[in-house]
């Protein structure tokens, strides 16, 4: 299980290359609205330890004294990655955290780029849609392309309602990153036809910039789960390659 400081590596990512992680979290607990089968961080109920969450002077501060840090050794930054145990966009202050981060990106590593990894579940709020509107890299999730699907694979707290969530990303009229998990479960296979289909139908309305798919890394807290292999991502997105996607995959 994952438990992140507020600001944390950097560290070499799958996706993002040299990665440095914000933490908007609990440094020793959990706090999302998923509780994805394959989290890495564990279940939402282990994490229940620590529930304070850093202000945004804390996040600004700790985040100076890193870049600054890096910048003295000589060590790259491609990326200032909000990501850490759970749901960054869960934080009160997370508008301003971004305009925050921002001026520090832009005052001591202006080559790097911010990135946010998030379930999309708050992009319905108009201060997280014009935050993330003003990153570089937002990344965000749709893992299934029906509410049942989502309920087994993403553990929804509260409504959930997939429709809502691809309406809610027209409105970034492609200018995003989609991420997808694919996996296969007991009772469920993301390279299965009908959920194969549904997912690329979504994929061509939202025509995101870029489509991220990746599969499991890390011990799962679900057992029974069944990582895929690059090679069969590829073959499984190969229709959308021909019409022109870009999909970055990661086995």
């Amino acid at each position: 299980m994952m438990r992140e400081d507020t600001v944390f590596g950097p560290i070499r990512s799958r996706r993002l290359g040299s990665s440095l992680g914000v933490n908007l979290l609990p440094r020793n607990g959990k706090l999302c609205n998923f509780d994805c089968i394959y989290c890495e961080c564990g279940w939402n109920k282990d994490g229940l330890g620590d529930r304070q969450l850093p202000s945004a002077q804390e996040v600004e501060d700790a985040l100076k004294a890193r870049l600054t840090a890096c910048r003295e050794e000589g060590i790259p930054i491609d990326s200032i990655t909000f990501s850490g145990d759970g749901e960054p966009t869960l934080h009160p202050a997370f508008a301003e955290i971004i305009d925050r981060t921002l001026a520090v990106r832009d005052a001591l590593f202006p080559e790097a780029r911010v990135s946010v990894l998030s379930n999309a579940t708050r992009v319905c709020r108009e201060d997280v849609f014009r935050a993330l509107r003003k990153v570089d890299n937002p990344i965000l999730k749709i893992d299934a392309p029906t509410d049942a699907l989502a309920a087994r694979i993403n553990r929804p707290v509260g409504t959930y309602h997939v429709a809502d969530i691809v309406a809610a990303l027209e409105r970034f009229e492609g200018d995003f990153v989609l991420q997808t998990m694919f996996l296969r479960g007991p009772d469920f296979d993301s390279s299965a036809p009908e959920v194969l289909q549904g997912w690329m139908e979504i994929v061509r309305r939202l025509h995101p910039r870029e489509v991220m798919v990746y599969t499991l890394d890390r011990e799962a807290p679900a057992e029974g789960l069944e990582k895929m292999t690059a090679a069969g991502m590829a073959a499984l997105v190969e229709p959308l390659v021909r019409e022109g996607f870009r999909i970055q995959i990661r086995g």
